[in-house]
C-alpha cells in the first residue's frame, strides 16, 4: 500500500479526474501529479484512484492506444533507474509511483477489469460467481450466489452432460458434440452479455461527460447504471465460468 509522508500534501482529486497541482517539494514550481514539469524530480504519492492517475474522468470507453502511450511516457519519467543516484526517499517515490503506474495501466487497458473497477470506486462489487458457489446456494437456498434464473434450466442440462462426459470409456465420442454445442451457445451468450455492457458504457460516458461540463445527473440515473453493469457483470462472470469450464472438460 502506498505511503505518503506526512510532510507532504495530498493531490486533491478534481471531479473530472485530473488534480490540482501543488508546488514541487525540489524546485517548488508547479507539479504534475507523478513529476515536476520543470525539475523532472519525482514527486511523493498522493491518493488517487487509476483513472485520475493518468488524468482521466470516470469514463468507461478509452482509446486504448492513447492510454498505452500515456502510460509509457510516464514509465520513461518514473522509471527507478533514473534515480539510481537521488535521495533514498526519492527512490522510495519512483518505485511506488512506478507500481501504481503499472497496476492503473493493467486494470484500464482490460474493459471488464476497467468496468469492474469503476464499480468498486463507485461502492459496488461484483459477485463471484463460481460451481461451488453455486452448488452451496442450491443446497442452502442462498439466493445471493444463485444461478441467474435465464440459465437455471441450461446449467442443470449442462452438468448433466459434464457427468455423462466425464464418465465415458476411453476412446469414445459420448457427450462431446453436445458440449461443444453447449460451449458455442454459452459463448454466443458472453457475446450477447458483452454487447450491454457497452451500451452501459455509452450511457455511463454520456453521463460523466454532462457532469464534467457543470450540469448535475440525477442521482437515480446514475445508481440505475451502476446497478445495471452490476446486474451484467455478475451474469457474464457465471456465464464465463460456464465457458471455461466446459472446455477444460473438452481440452482435458
Amino acid at each position: 500500500m502506498t505511503t505518503i509522508p506526512k510532510s507532504e500534501p495530498a493531490i486533491p482529486v478534481l471531479s473530472n479526474g485530473e488534480s490540482e497541482t501543488m508546488p514541487c517539494w525540489s524546485c517548488g514550481d508547479m507539479r504534475a501529479a507523478q513529476f515536476c514539469h520543470s525539475c523532472g524530480k519525482v514527486q511523493p504519492p498522493a491518493p488517487t484512484d487509476y483513472f485520475s492517475f493518468f488524468g482521466l474522468p470516470r469514463k468507461l470507453d478509452l482509446d486504448l492506444v492513447t492510454l498505452e502511450r500515456e502510460m509509457l511516457a510516464l514509465s520513461r519519467r518514473l522509471h527507478p533507474d533514473l534515480c539510481a543516484r537521488a535521495s533514498a526517499r526519492e527512490q522510495e517515490w519512483s518505485l511506488e509511483q512506478s507500481s501504481m503506474l503499472n497496476d492503473a495501466y493493467r486494470t484500464l487497458r482490460d474493459p471488464i477489469s476497467r468496468s469492474e473497477y469503476l464499480l468498486r470506486l463507485e461502492g459496488l462489487k461484483p459477485a463471484q460467481q463460481s460451481k461451488q458457489a453455486t452448488e452451496e446456494a442450491r443446497v442452502t437456498g442462498s439466493k445471493k450466489q444463485a444461478v441467474p434464473p435465464e440459465l437455471l434450466e441450461e446449467v442443470f442440462e449442462l452438468n448433466e452432460q459434464l457427468e455423462e462426459f466425464r464418465n465415458r470409456k476411453p476412446g469414445t465420442e459420448i457427450g462431446r458434440k453436445e458440449l461443444e454445442a453447449a460451449r458455442q451457445g454459452f459463448q454466443g451468450k458472453l457475446d450477447g452479455i458483452t454487447g450491454e455492457l457497452k451500451h452501459c458504457w455509452r450511457d455511463w460516458d454520456a453521463l460523466i461527460a454532462r457532469e464534467i461540463n457543470g450540469e448535475e445527473s440525477p442521482h437515480e440515473e446514475r445508481r440505475r447504471l451502476l446497478n445495471a453493469m452490476l446486474e451484467i457483470l455478475t451474469r457474464r462472470r457465471y456465464v464465463s465460468n460456464l465457458v471455461g469450464e466446459v472446455s477444460a472438460v473438452l481440452n482435458g
